[in-house]
C-alpha cells in the first residue's frame, strides 16, 4: 500500500465523512434502491471573508438533511457550492488568498460538507499560473472542489482555459497519490448553475439548494423486469416519477421554510460501490457493458431521464465514472471499452469523461486534445459535460492501479489514443 501523507490521511478522511461513504465502504447485502447523495446549497458570496453568511447556510443545510432523513430517506452528505470564485476573490492567485480559502476548508472539514469553488475561469483565457495555484490549494485544503470551464454555451469553446485546464491537471498528478489530487478538479463545459454535484458545482442568483440522486440500484431492478429497452424506457420513467415526486415535495416544503431557492433535483444515476450504473446497463442489454447495444441502452436511459415530471437541474444525464463503479472498471480491465467509446455514450446520454485513469506521463498538449474532444461534444450537442482525468505517476496504458480512496476501485489505465 502507498504511505498515506498526513494531508492525504485527512483528506481521504474527510471525503468518506463528508460525502456519506463512511458507512457505505461496508457494503451491505441488499443496498437500497435508491440514495440522496447530495443537497447542495449555493450561496453569493460579498468576499472570502464571509464567513458569518456561510456558517447560517451551513446550518439550514443541516436542518434540511435532518429533515429528509426523518421522513425516511438516506442523505450522504451535504455539500456548498459558491459562484465563481474571481467574483468574491479578484486576487485568487495571490498566496494571501490561499491562506483565506485554507481558512474556508477548515470551516468545511468543521462542518462536515463539501466545498465547491466553482469555475475559477469561466471564459476562454489562459493564466499560466493557475497550475502552481492548483497545486498549492489542493496541497493544503481537504475538501476543496473546483473547475475550469473549457466551453460555455454562449461563447462556445474556449481553446485558450483548456490549455490552462490540462496545465492544472498535469501539475496535481505530480506527487499525488495514485492521481487522486485530480479527484478534486474538473475541466467543464456547458455546466449550468446549480448543479448539485462535485466538482463542477456552481452557483448564480439568490441563496438555492437542489439534491443529487444515487438510482443505479433502482435501474437494475426495473430493467431486470422489463421486456425489452423501449419496456424499459417507459418502466424507467414511471419508477422515477414514483420515487422523485415525494423528494420534489419535501423539497419543495423545505424551500419555503427556510426561504430559498429550489433549483431542482439532479436525475442523473450516480453509482457507487454498491450501486453500479453498469450492472444496470448489463440487465438491460444481458451483455458485459461495452457490447454492441450498449449505446441504445444509454439512450435509452435518457430518454427516461429527459421526461420526468420533477423539476431538473445540473447534468441529469448518464453518469460513467469508471472508478466509482465496479462494473465500469472491471469491463475497462477486461479491455472492453475506452476513452472513445466513453465519449461516444456521451453523444447520446452521459456526463463525459469521469474518474478515468491515464497515464502519468501524459503531456499536456495530449491531455488538451481529449479536453478539446468533450468541449467540441458539449457545444455540438448543447449538454453539459466535463473531464475529471486521474493522471496516475509512475503507470503506462493497460497496467493496473489500485486507489487509496474510499470511493474509488481498482482498474487498468486507459489508452490515452
Amino acid at each position: 500500500m502507498t504511505r498515506l501523507s498526513r494531508r492525504h490521511f485527512i483528506a481521504l478522511g474527510g471525503t468518506a465523512a463528508s460525502l456519506g461513504f463512511a458507512n457505505s465502504i461496508a457494503v451491505s447485502a441488499e443496498p437500497p434502491l435508491l440514495r440522496i447523495r447530495t443537497i447542495t446549497a449555493g450561496i453569493s458570496l460579498s468576499s472570502v471573508h464571509d464567513v458569518a453568511r456561510i456558517r447560517a447556510t451551513l446550518q439550514t443545510l443541516k436542518r434540511i438533511k435532518a429533515a429528509f432523513e426523518a421522513s425516511g430517506h438516506i442523505v450522504q452528505s451535504v455539500r456548498l457550492a459558491t459562484q465563481p470564485l474571481a467574483e468574491y476573490l479578484p486576487d485568487w492567485q495571490s498566496d494571501s488568498s490561499i491562506a483565506a480559502l485554507v481558512k474556508l476548508d477548515a470551516l468545511a472539514v468543521e462542518n462536515g460538507v463539501g466545498l465547491a469553488l466553482g469555475p475559477v475561469i469561466n471564459r476562454d483565457e489562459s493564466v499560466a499560473a493557475m497550475a502552481e495555484w492548483a497545486r498549492k490549494l489542493i496541497g493544503a485544503t481537504a475538501r476543496t472542489n473546483f473547475s475550469v470551464a473549457v466551453a460555455s454555451a454562449g461563447t462556445g469553446i474556449h481553446r485558450k482555459a483548456i490549455l490552462t485546464a490540462a496545465e492544472v491537471m498535469a501539475a496535481l498528478s505530480r506527487g499525488s497519490i495514485s492521481g487522486q489530487d485530480n479527484f478534486r478538479f474538473v475541466a467543464s463545459a456547458c455546466i449550468p448553475a446549480d448543479t448539485p454535484f462535485f466538482p463542477a458545482a456552481w452557483h448564480s442568483g439568490e441563496d438555492s439548494f437542489g439534491i443529487g440522486l444515487e438510482t443505479p440500484n433502482l435501474l437494475s431492478k426495473v430493467f431486470s423486469d422489463s421486456a425489452d429497452i423501449a419496456d424499459a424506457s417507459t418502466r424507467l420513467k414511471a419508477s422515477l416519477d414514483a420515487a422523485l415526486l415525494p423528494i420534489e415535495s419535501k423539497a419543495r416544503e423545505l424551500a419555503d421554510v427556510h426561504r430559498l431557492r429550489y433549483a431542482g433535483i439532479d436525475a442523473s444515476p450516480a453509482p457507487g460501490l454498491d450501486a453500479s450504473i453498469g450492472k444496470a446497463i448489463e440487465a438491460l442489454t444481458g451483455k458485459p457493458f461495452g457490447s454492441a447495444s450498449t449505446l441504445a441502452a444509454c439512450a435509452a436511459i435518457t430518454s427516461g431521464l429527459k421526461t420526468l415530471k420533477v423539476k431538473t437541474c445540473g447534468y441529469s444525464g448518464l453518469m460513467l465514472p469508471v472508478v466509482e463503479d465496479k462494473v465500469l472498471a472491471e469491463r475497462a480491465s477486461e479491455g472492453r471499452y475506452g476513452l472513445s467509446e466513453l465519449l461516444l455514450y456521451s453523444s447520446v446520454c452521459g456526463t463525459g469523461l469521469d474518474v478515468v485513469p491515464l497515464p502519468g506521463d501524459l503531456p499536456v498538449d495530449a491531455i488538451a486534445r481529449i479536453l478539446g474532444d468533450v468541449a467540441a461534444l458539449s457545444v455540438r450537442y448543447s449538454k453539459p459535460l466535463s473531464a475529471r482525468l486521474l493522471l496516475v505517476p509512475g503507470r503506462r496504458a493497460g497496467e493496473r492501479v489500485e486507489f487509496n480512496h474510499p470511493m474509488l476501485t481498482g482498474s487498468s489505465i486507459f489508452s490515452p489514443d
